[in-house]
């Protein structure tokens, strides 16, 4: 049997800890002082609190080969971390226009929604998507893949028709790009996922 119970926060084990809830207290709207509240079992009579927790990545100091290769990681994190960012919003993106879409049944309607939202998007973000290098540009067709588990031609593909992903993947391909390129977090892609886990870390 689940219950909740407001668990009271007696004493902190790390003054630390309660320094930073203090500082960050403004920008919080929840005091955690009093307490707060969890999922609890039962087992042998005992209410026992049950917290989920997120997994913590401890990235060991990285040595190099040489000089060149650290430039070239160096250079590697600074790409990521330019385009993350919008990563993560053509995720957010695509989950607020798919909902949106399937309350859209007439393909006319569709097609103007379509024509709308792409509007929208060049108007707010070409200007800085052109400033990518064709380095960034490339590891932002990855981590899109990573963000949506969907390349950025299946999103084309979906999202528009097939030719235009076809003319969209035949243009990228002249600026070295591929639509169809899959995020392999395990291998080829492995320094890029350990970039992108060290910036949700907060370790970046």
């Amino acid at each position: 049997m689940v219950k909740y119970l407001v668990i009271f926060v007696l004493g902190l084990s790390c003054l630390g800890l309660q320094s930073q809830i203090e500082n960050t207290e403004s920008a919080n709207p929840f005091d955690y002082s009093s307490g707060f509240v969890v999922p609890a079992h039962i087992e042998n009579g005992d209410t026992i609190p049950t917290v989920g927790l997120k997994p913590y990545y401890i990235f060991d100091y990285r040595t190099f080969a040489s000089k060149s290769e650290q430039r070239k990681y160096t250079r590697l994190q600074y790409n990521v971390k330019v385009v993350y960012p919008y990563a993560k919003l053509a995720g957010q993106l695509l989950n607020k226009y798919e909902h949106e879409m399937d309350t859209i049944t007439d393909k006319k309607i569709r097609k103007q929604y379509y024509k709308k939202v792409e509007e929208e998007l060049l108007a707010k973000y070409s200007d800085e998507l052109k400033e990518m290098t064709i380095s960034q540009g490339r590891i932002l067709i990855k981590l899109v893949d990573r963000e949506t588990n969907r390349t950025s031609y299946e999103l084309v593909h979906d999202l528009r028709s097939g030719f235009t992903a076809f003319f969209w993947q035949g243009l990228a391909r002249l600026f070295g790009h591929d639509l169809k390129s899959e995020y392999l977090a395990e291998q080829e892609d492995k320094y890029i996922e350990e970039i992108v886990l060290a910036i949700e870390h907060g370790q970046y």
